[in-house]
């Protein structure tokens, strides 16, 4: 008996029936293995992780890079201030170069300013102290460059006299490369500008 052929039709749909369902498979097994992808990228980012003696891996939870950039540009900005405005005779070059270190060309502009001022011949010639007491800085890490307002209080010890002033300035941040120990956040200011200076009531 001859055997009879099967209907073409037939054939084609079950083809096409095939077909699908290997695509679809596909398409499937795609999705997921993206899915689990991305899901164990953002594990990995947020989470560090370290053997301790025992062999056992502990995860660390990091701090977000938000965060670590606050912390960052307030501590640049307080050991700017700190090398620019905290100085006496015998450290004020030592300090100025630091300060230089951490600020663009507008840093330098003042620094060259207040020299030609005389502000330097006069901490020598009077022996003057100039410290620092606190520094507050207010920044807006939303978008680089990010501007500051830093409010510094400094007392200037002239022997019998210590008067207290309150020193406003602003400017703005942005990144660079680190240079050990020259400027370890970083960062760089730019169009730093001294705002306002008052001299304060002194308690007695």
């Amino acid at each position: 008996m001859k055997t009879p052929y099967k209907n073409i039709y037939n054939v084609l749909k079950l083809n096409r029936f095939i077909v699908l369902a290997v695509i679809i498979g596909a398409v499937l097994t795609c999705i997921v293995s993206v899915v689990l992808v991305v899901k164990l990228h953002k594990e990995t980012v947020n989470n560090a992780f370290v053997v301790n003696t025992d062999g056992n891996v502990i995860p660390l939870k990091l701090v977000s890079q938000q965060e670590n950039l606050e912390v960052e540009t307030l501590a640049h900005l307080e050991l700017f201030h700190t090398y620019f405005y905290n100085i006496d005779a015998s450290n004020y070059e030592k300090n100025l170069g630091k300060a230089l270190w951490l600020g663009n060309s507008s840093v330098d502009a003042l620094y060259r300013q207040k020299k030609a001022d005389g502000v330097y011949n006069r901490l020598l010639q009077y022996s003057l102290v100039q410290k620092v007491l606190s520094i507050e800085s207010k920044i807006n890490i939303r978008k680089e460059p990010y501007g500051f307002e830093t409010r510094t209080v400094f007392e200037i010890n002239r022997g019998s006299i210590v008067d207290t002033y309150e020193l406003t300035t602003t400017g703005s941040l942005f990144h660079v490369d680190r240079n050990f120990p020259n400027n370890t956040h970083g960062l760089l200011i730019t169009n730093f500008f001294e705002n306002t200076l008052k001299k304060m009531q002194n308690e007695n």
